[in-house]
């Protein structure tokens, strides 16, 4: 058994015309795999300025090539943020995407950047919970990563002296 596929009409002067191929139900879905950061690890990223995240990724078996896919980044407190300049759709052939954190940080200031731990998803046109067919891209929510914000440095005040207590076995400063 095979699926038929019916493909946009391509961008003609003369007219539109649309291509059927099939695709054999035997056919494995298509993925995405990540190729950075390295998905074995969980990557920690910094939201500071000139401080870029990079994800990219490669296809396999994908038959019917995406128009767009999106890109977030769920926390685990809930929120779900774009991921890259283009409020997470980008290309359906990209294999990349940079978010540039400080600056999507600074321009919403009503939905900050948690420090937290983060699950990239990526999906196609037919959205976050369109199921496994044959040729078509599914859904990659396989990467995990976290965000933090650098503290800012707090030195001692004139006169302080710090020394190791090893009653207590902790700094104490006076």
């Amino acid at each position: 058994m095979s699926q038929q596929i019916t493909s946009p009409p391509p961008s003609t002067s003369t007219g539109a015309t649309t291509t059927t191929r099939r695709i054999p139900a035997s056919d494995p879905a298509g993925l995405l795999t990540i190729t950075q950061p390295p998905a074995t690890l969980t990557s920690y990223y910094k939201i500071a300025p000139s401080n870029f995240v990079t994800f990219a990724w490669n296809f396999s078996y994908v038959q019917v090539t995406p128009t767009h896919l999106t890109v977030s980044a769920v926390c685990d407190n809930g929120n779900t943020y774009p991921v890259g300049p283009t409020d997470g759709i980008i290309d359906g052939t990209a294999t990349s995407v940079v978010w540039d954190l400080y600056s999507y940080q600074q321009n919403h200031p009503n939905t900050p950047l948690a420090q937290e731990t983060y699950t990239l998803k990526i999906w196609d046109d037919r959205g976050p919970g369109a199921g496994r067919a044959p040729g078509y891209l599914q859904a990659n929510t396989g990467l995990k990563f976290a965000l933090y914000s650098p503290e800012p440095y707090t030195g001692l005040a004139d006169g302080k002296r710090c020394f190791v207590s090893w009653t207590e076995i902790a700094w104490v400063c006076s």
